[in-house]
């Protein structure tokens, strides 16, 4: 269940089959409770590994992988770390896919922080 004092910071992988990350800008302290993504298409080849960190540091439990037997548009993977995922204002959280899996398609991320 969701509170009032979490926030929502959202963000896009143009394509998780090409190794690349993508940078969140952290408005207020907090500490990630989840990760969330949503796969725009079915991908191929291999799973795709996505991680997370804060500042260049790790966040352990914050990765997840992408599968893509029997992958489609909507698959949601979910992450719940569960150590180094305090953030403060002005830090930063990158998610990096390592780009495995084959066929372009988005990943669309959402990282829940409570405050």
């Amino acid at each position: 269940m969701r509170t009032l004092n979490d926030y929502f910071l959202t963000a896009r992988l143009a394509d998780v089959s090409a190794a690349s990350s993508v940078n969140i800008a952290v408005p207020d302290d907090g500490k990630i409770i989840e990760i969330i993504s949503v796969l725009g298409g079915a991908i191929t080849g291999a799973n795709a590994a996505v991680t997370t960190a804060i500042n260049g540091t790790t966040v352990t439990g914050g990765g997840f992988t992408v599968a893509h037997s029997g992958s489609a548009a909507g698959d949601v993977d979910i992450a719940e770390p569960t150590a180094n995922n305090n953030v403060t204002e002005g830090q930063y959280i990158t998610i990096t896919t390592d780009g495995a899996s084959s066929t372009t398609q988005p990943l669309d991320i959402t990282v829940i922080i409570r405050r």
